[in-house]
């Protein structure tokens, strides 16, 4: 099946959103990523990200390219947690590591206790269906804070999707 656009005079389609056709579109998207990879910022200081209050618990995110397009890495998505009493549970594909910066806790994946401590790391699976998990602070000196490492174009590849089973106490 051949499909015919009408084009305007100057050869260009009245859907184009841009003066520029899509293999420029493309390049030009690419020299962006380029730029920013350049002159993004290389340090990301702990006091210049704001906590957030969410469903899942108080977060901090350190790198999101779509809320912090400032920095020199634009793939991943990096965010500090901190756990008072628990987390929300929730469900979403593994493959995310989680380094833990202070305290001490459990996690209850799929049903599975996993106890850790400050400089431990925890690594959710990649399977069929996502991994059920939440996160708990058995520490009792505070809460307890972890770091969460998400690569973007794997979780994209294995289609990353969050479900929210229960939200966390604070929220």
């Amino acid at each position: 099946i051949m499909i015919r656009q009408k084009l305007r005079a100057d050869g260009t389609s009245p859907n184009q959103v841009s003066p520029e056709n899509a293999y420029e579109a493309a390049i030009s998207a690419q020299q962006r990523l380029i730029d920013r990879g350049k002159k993004g910022r290389i340090v990301v200081r702990d006091e210049e990200r704001p906590w957030e209050t969410t469903r899942q618990g108080r977060l901090r995110y350190f790198l999101h390219p779509d809320m912090y397009p400032d920095t020199a890495l634009q793939e991943w998505r990096v965010f500090s947690q901190e756990i008072r009493t628990k987390s929300g549970k929730h469900r979403h594909q593994g493959g995310v590591a989680i380094y833990i910066l202070d305290g001490q806790g459990y996690t209850i994946a799929d049903g599975k206790r996993y106890d850790w401590k400050k400089g431990d790391l925890l690594t959710l699976p990649v399977k069929p269906g996502g991994v059920e998990h939440q996160h708990f602070n058995t520490n009792p000196d505070g809460p307890s804070r972890w770091m969460a490492f998400v690569y973007l174009p794997f979780a994209n590849h294995v289609a990353l999707h969050l479900e929210q089973m229960e939200v966390s106490p604070l929220y």
